[in-house]
């Protein structure tokens, strides 16, 4: 009962929020709570929501600082350089901006945060994407693809769960799926220049003079169904093609904010103290990455010293702190409300009764092959779970399984990695929300225009893992 319920809480959701029935904070909060009363547990709602928000209390608290920070350094200009600097190099291609989200989206992953890379990737590319009139949700399901491949790094997450689920080295299980994952990030560059081709042909290929009109020159009026549709005044031939963004309703409201970083006269910028932000931004990087401290302490910390050095007035500190409370808002909710959607979920039982019923499902001649099994359930599993409820709950049935019919338990850990590109756009992955809130995309577009593409990458790496003997 507890599995089918389980089941038909996620699809309800999904559902609502892919069909924008209901916004996800909504979604979040009351399916889990009608579904709670449904399996009998009401009374213990209150219980589980406590649990749930005192386990995202830090990565929420995190989040807030980090944009804070983050949005400061793109007010003072620190991301200005790399904007004109991809903006030349793309030279107003769709393809080459498309490519170029990829690129940076796995280079800054290498930090092992999705919250900053998502920071970012998305400040860096938000304005030409706007300028040209891309698609927003190809932005943000490239970089959350690329962000998912690059996720698998000894320090992002995943493997160190594995390893201390099997009591096995993340180094053994990371090296030898280096060429596996290898594949999957070149099966993303492929896919950005596939879908950069795409733009191309819907839009044109703009001039970089044309790239850089004035503001005003981009008419912007509301399209149905909450998109926004961006007329250019040139393309291919001289003629306008309108495009839909699929960003949400407030894209164009927001639309001055996106230009921002490329307007070398706004008031925030700091040109003298650049070096001092920059520096300031490795050093609490490098600091996140050895983990001197809790990444929630050292946003908080980093974003404090970035207001009072760049901002010494009191009156221009809560003016930078204002300009970023809806992005703060926005995304500190979502992660509470995905609280009570994991705390339901994990409380009740009911992840737990859909991890036994997908391992029972398993047939018993498919005994052999537990490490290609791994590598498919992956998907779902690790989509609609916690990587905490994957690799501590159900990965260690998974491996035992597989010994009784003698497979590794390094070869099970390798194999349930295959599922991280398609995990960083799951609902209750927190880094998301921070994707497509700066963004200005609504989470069901996201959804549906990501999912196919991360879950086929997923299956690419698992190709790879099986054709290279790894899996």
């Amino acid at each position: 009962m507890l599995t089918v319920l389980g089941f038909a809480m996620i699809a309800t959701f999904l559902v609502l929020i892919m069909m924008k029935k209901m916004s996800p904070i909504a979604a979040l909060v009351l399916i889990p709570a009608l579904f709670c009363v449904a399996v009998g547990q009401g009374a213990q709602l209150g219980d589980y929501v406590i649990e749930g928000v005192g386990k995202l209390a830090p990565t929420a608290a995190m989040l807030m600082f980090a944009i804070v920070y983050f949005g400061v350094m793109i007010d003072v200009g620190l991301f200005d350089p790399i904007v004109r600097g991809i903006l030349r190099f793309c030279k107003a291609d769709p393809v080459r901006v498309v490519v170029g989200t990829a690129v940076l989206a796995a280079i800054v992953s290498l930090d092992g945060d999705g919250s900053t890379t998502f920071m970012i990737t998305v400040s860096a590319m938000y304005p030409l994407y706007k300028r040209l009139g891309m698609s927003l949700v190809v932005m943000t399901g490239v970089a959350a693809t690329a962000n998912g491949v690059m996720n698998t790094l000894p320090w992002g997450g995943p493997t160190a769960r594995a390893a201390t689920a099997l009591k096995l080295d993340a180094a053994d299980i990371f090296v030898p799926m280096i060429p596996a994952l290898g594949v999957g990030l070149l099966f993303v560059f492929a896919l950005a220049y596939v879908l950069g081709r795409r733009e191309r042909k819907r839009i044109g290929y703009l001039t970089l003079d044309e790239a850089l009109v004035p503001e005003t020159e981009t008419v912007l009026v509301a399209a149905g169904g909450g998109g926004t549709d961006t007329t250019p005044k040139k393309s291919v031939g001289g003629s306008a093609e309108s495009t839909d963004t699929g960003a949400g309703a407030g894209a164009a409201a927001g639309d001055d904010e996106g230009f921002q970083g490329l307007d070398p006269n706004r008031p925030t910028l700091r040109p003298k103290l650049y070096w001092f932000n920059a520096g300031l931004t490795i050093v609490l990087l490098t600091a996140m990455i050895l983990e001197l401290l809790p990444i929630p302490v050292l946003f908080l910390l980093g974003a404090a010293l970035a207001l009072t050095v760049n901002y010494p007035n009191m009156t221009e500190q809560k003016a930078r702190i204002a300009a970023h409370a809806d992005n703060v808002l926005n995304v500190s909710g979502m992660v509470f409300a995905a609280a009570v959607f994991t705390g339901v979920l994990t409380g009740t039982g009911m992840v737990e009764h859909m991890a036994d019923w997908l391992v029972g499902a398993i047939p018993e001649g498919m005994g052999s092959h537990m490490a290609v099994v791994t590598g498919v359930l992956s998907l779902p599993l690790t989509y609609f779970m916690s990587n905490d409820g994957f690799y501590f709950g159900v990965l260690p049935v998974l491996a035992e399984a597989g010994a009784a019919h003698g497979v590794s338990p390094l070869e099970i850990a390798r194999a349930s990695l295959v599922g991280q590109a398609l995990h960083m756009s799951s609902p209750l992955v927190p880094a998301v929300y921070v994707l497509v809130g700066m963004a200005k995309v609504e989470f069901g577009d996201h959804t549906r225009f990501t999912v196919k593409w991360a879950a086929l990458t997923s299956l690419v790496v698992l190709a790879a893992g099986i054709l290279f003997g790894i899996i």
